[in-house]
């Protein structure tokens, strides 16, 4: 019998990126609830109990909610919510985090889908760290751009209302300035980081893509040169992952306007790591990513197809 996965929240921004992604599998039986019951608790209660698998593609609250239904059974949860990722007894789900991190997702009974932001970063930074190439507590900043479909429902809304013109826009629109965004918790923790790192993020006036860079000063690293060995690290840590990409280390003067496109992964599962040192001894390190892909729903499908004891790219797309 196939197994059962019911995603609550079908109508979310991730979860139809993932049943787009899902619809021509055959070895899953997903499960649906008619629209006029997709929002009534009764309902959504006997599917969440009936799944072998289920998705929580909610807001936080209502993440915690669904998974208090079925904390007295068998069934297993993947949560694409920022609820449980850094929650104890929860599986943090990004495979490529490090040794032995499949191992773990594949035998959890709860896993907690990384975010868009915090895989970027998480993924240059973490081996790095171990390396002894960054100190765990380096204070450094994240300067990130993404899509506009990385805030859910309300943002795409906002941005793609003809009336206030946002998509007409000639620059990104910098948020939560002021603010400790959701993202943060996960960075440092899964980060090996010890202190919390400055961070910027923004929208631009594009639906989906993401770009992040990480600044780190030449005084903030043990030595001169530190550029290539973090190249080599990187290249070292990722050479067999199928969906982590480490870019040549070039000359950063060769680079021309589309050379850092964030929308460059649209519609993969892929993100490309980059190391781009100066003359003056600072280092950027940058990663490219679908918002909405590896940032969201590719992640969750690898964990999902990590749990369910099948090949973990399977149905995704490169």
């Amino acid at each position: 019998m196939r197994p059962k996965l019911y995603i609550d929240g079908q109508a979310g921004t991730t979860a139809l990126r993932i049943r787009d992604w899902l619809q021509s599998r055959d070895d899953l039986e997903l499960v649906n609830l008619p629209e006029e019951l997709r929002k009534d608790p009764a309902a959504r209660q006997r599917a969440l109990r009936e799944a072998t698998i289920v998705l929580l593609c909610l807001p936080d609250d209502a993440a915690k909610e669904a998974a208090s239904w079925v904390a007295d059974s068998s069934v297993r949860i993947l949560d694409a919510s920022t609820a449980h990722r850094v929650t104890d007894g929860w599986v943090y789900g990004l495979p490529e985090l490090m040794a032995g991190q499949r191992e773990r997702i594949a035998r959890a009974k709860r896993v907690a889908n990384p975010g868009c932001y915090s895989s970027a970063v998480i993924l240059l930074v973490r081996p790095l760290v171990d390396a002894g190439l960054v100190a765990p507590d380096t204070a450094f900043s994240i300067h990130a751009l993404s899509g506009y479909s990385g805030g859910g429902r309300s943002m795409i809304e906002r941005w793609e209302d003809p009336k206030r013109g946002l998509r007409q826009l000639l620059h990104e629109a910098p948020y939560s300035i002021t603010k400790l965004h959701k993202h943060i918790p996960e960075i440092i923790r899964y980060g090996g980081l010890s202190i919390e790192p400055q961070f910027l993020p923004a929208v631009g006036p594009f639906r989906c893509g993401m770009r992040v860079q990480i600044m780190i000063p030449a005084k903030a690293l043990p030595k001169s040169g530190t550029g290539k060995a973090m190249w080599e690290t990187l290249v070292s840590r990722y050479e067999k992952e199928a969906f982590v990409q480490v870019e040549p280390l070039a000359d950063p003067s060769e680079a021309e306007e589309f050379t850092f496109d964030p929308q460059a992964h649209n519609d993969t599962n892929r993100i490309s790591l980059r190391v781009l040192p100066h003359a003056s001894g600072h280092v950027v390190l940058m990663a490219r990513l679908d918002n909405l892909g590896k940032g969201a729903a590719g992640v969750a499908i690898q964990c999902l197809n990590l749990m369910l004891g099948v090949p973990e790219g399977m149905g995704l797309p490169t």
